[in-house]
């Protein structure tokens, strides 16, 4: 049997055309595992990709409209599209937030996360030869040809918590075991690559740690901590997993930084947030009030720490070039798991999606950025 690679990321991950294969196991907070074989022409993307990366800052630029190559795919054309992502579908008619490249300053990036990352795979694989299960919190997409898959698989918080349900998530307070990840992390220990991300789930003032069992509730004590106290407590929790449970010579990691939103209009000097909002922010630099910098900060230390150990924990920075992009979430056009209500009905601004993203879109080009690394370390 022919060996079997794998790379993990977060929510995301791509593959184009020039490579062989791109395999992928995501993670919401995120983490994706991929395979990824090159053929020959490879090998000359790699030689230019290298020389490229070593001049330029690849997360540093502008937002170039370009209709003549992308999008790199149709959102009909992707058997496994979300109805959460597919904005075309409910009825967006404004199609220019599919048609923008990320141009990084000072460089010539060459063309060439899950739904994303299944999309772009999926365009070019026939269908008896690609296939998708669910089982709990795990989604696999399996390109059998390749004996490749791209998993997804749900942990919001990285480490174990009550949104652990893939589909029963959204409670009214949310309970970490900080010291807890095994039954997480037991499903990314055969990955080539491992892509982690941990931010949205995060957004509250303080959140309630467990010392104990879910289980057990009795015996369990609880106590209410500082956000930021607590997300750097499940870093340091994973970071010391890494280090014991990952092989070094082996597994390749990446940490995707925070995808920003676009929920207060008044950042940008727009309407209320991202709702009829039809181009990108033109302000370079822009930074929204959503976005926590502290918490990227705190990001950044552990994988400083990991390095001192050993352990090199690759950032890629989508958060500054994604914030411009307030036009590209789904706004209100996207499947409505709930009936709307008359007062929704009557402003529409109230129920738009400024979290999420449209596809094809922002995440595409994350997934180029990440092709682009993958290639370079070769």
């Amino acid at each position: 049997m022919a060996k079997k690679h794998q790379i993990v990321l977060g929510t995301w991950g791509s593959v184009r055309s020039s490579f062989r294969s791109l395999v992928a196991l995501l993670i919401t907070g995120l983490i994706i595992t991929a395979v990824y074989l090159t053929q020959d022409s490879g090998r000359v993307l790699e030689g230019r990709t290298n020389e490229l990366l070593s001049k330029c800052n690849l997360f540093s630029g502008k937002w170039v409209f370009d209709n003549q190559t992308y999008p790199l795919y149709k959102e009909q054309q992707c058997t496994f599209m979300s109805d959460q992502l597919a904005c075309e579908k409910f009825g967006r008619n404004d199609l220019s937030y599919q048609k923008w490249r990320w141009q990084p300053h000072q460089c010539n990036l060459p063309r060439g996360q899950w739904v994303s990352m299944v999309c772009l795979v999926d365009s070019w694989i026939p269908p008896k030869l690609k296939s998708m299960h669910s089982n709990g919190s795990l989604i696999t997409f399996k390109a059998t040809e390749f004996n490749a898959s791209i998993e997804f698989y749900w942990a919001p918080l990285l480490v174990e918590s009550n949104s652990d349900d893939p589909v029963n998530h959204r409670l009214p307070d949310r309970i970490v075991r900080v010291r807890a990840i095994e039954k997480h992390a037991r499903h990314w220990t055969d990955a080539d690559i491992l892509v982690f991300d941990s931010y949205l789930w995060w957004r509250r003032p303080r959140m309630k740690v467990l010392w104990g069992s879910f289980e057990s509730p009795e015996n369990a004590i609880y106590k209410e901590v500082e956000m930021l106290r607590v997300y750097e407590m499940a870093l340091r929790t994973w970071s010391d997993w890494l280090e014991v449970h990952v092989n070094r010579t082996k597994t390749r990691l990446f940490f995707v930084s925070m995808s920003p939103t676009h929920e207060r209009g008044e950042n940008w000097g727009g309407g209320e947030n991202c709702y009829k909002e039809t181009g990108p922010v033109v302000e370079e630099g822009y930074w929204g009030s959503d976005s926590d910098p502290k918490m990227m900060r705190v990001v950044e230390t552990v994988l400083d720490e990991l390095k001192t150990r050993g352990v090199n924990v690759q950032m890629l920075n989508i958060t500054q070039l994604s914030e411009y992009r307030k036009e590209g979430h789904p706004s209100i056009y996207r499947k409505q798991w709930e009936p709307l209500t008359e007062e929704q009905i009557a402003k529409p601004s109230t129920y738009a999606d400024c979290i999420h993203w449209c596809l094809p879109g922002v995440p595409d080009v994350w997934n180029e950025l990440l092709s682009a690394f993958i290639v370079h370390d070769q």
